[in-house]
């Protein structure tokens, strides 16, 4: 892998223990945690993202969201998806 390779591997990565964490946190819930909602500043923390970018991303259609009022939600199965769907694998695996 080069250097660029890791840095990707380690924001996938990073980006994916975090959803790890927030579904841990609905443990209680009777909802499955890929159906959970997360509020922008969620989101924004966890893409490690600007306020800027994540309005980009919903007006592009890059993410799909829920509004109610001034207030913006994102389900946790649709941020899981849009990882997968922009996961670019390794061109070579390690020996």
């Amino acid at each position: 892998m080069n250097h660029y390779d890791d840095f990707f591997k380690e924001q996938y990565d990073r980006i994916q223990r975090k959803l790890d964490k927030i579904a841990g946190d609905f443990i209680y819930s009777r909802q499955l945690p890929e159906d959970m909602f997360i509020d922008n500043p969620k989101f924004m923390e966890l893409m490690g993202i600007s306020q800027k970018t994540a309005q980009t991303w919903r007006d592009t259609g890059v993410v799909s969201f829920s509004q109610i009022g001034n207030k913006i939600y994102y389900r946790i199965s649709d941020i899981q998806q849009l990882l997968n769907d922009n996961y670019i694998k390794a061109r070579r695996e390690l020996k």
